[in-house]
């Protein structure tokens, strides 16, 4: 089963998201964001080259020829595991508000909740339905 960790209260779901990336990147962690609104996904690889101006988390989309050799990944199709069994596997942060196709092969996922109301209204129909496939949730409310 997998851990799922809901994070919410983010004044910014996105920028809230970069900081949260940039901490498993320095953590030396893979990871491979996911959303299928291929806008937000590009808004999200902006933000990532300048949310902080002293602050380099290499990134690239999944189709990347260097993808292989980036620890953090962008992707707007189903996510998926590396193919390469000697290659760590990345921890999912769902952008998305539906749970993210394939997530449960996945061992960790990350979800960002902003204060929104239909990021809430979102968040809740993920927890419900990843509560039923019998994951362990976690929440974690943010300052």
């Amino acid at each position: 089963m997998s851990r799922i960790d809901f994070a919410f209260g983010a004044p910014h779901r996105l920028r809230t998201a970069c900081e949260v990336v940039r901490k498993h990147y320095d953590a030396g962690r893979h990871v491979l964001i996911y959303t299928q609104d291929k806008q937000k996904l590009e808004r999200f690889d902006r933000l990532l080259w300048s949310f902080d101006p002293t602050a380099f988390v290499p990134h690239v989309m999944v189709d990347d020829p260097l993808a292989g050799q980036t620890r953090v990944c962008l992707t707007s199709s189903a996510p998926t595991l590396p193919q390469d069994a000697t290659l760590q596997q990345p921890w999912l942060v769902n952008l998305d508000l539906a749970c993210p196709p394939g997530y449960e092969h996945f061992d960790r996922i990350l979800e960002i909740v902003s204060e929104h109301e239909e990021d809430k209204l979102a968040a809740r129909q993920r927890w419900t339905q990843y509560k039923t496939a019998g994951h362990a949730l976690r929440a974690h409310k943010l300052s």
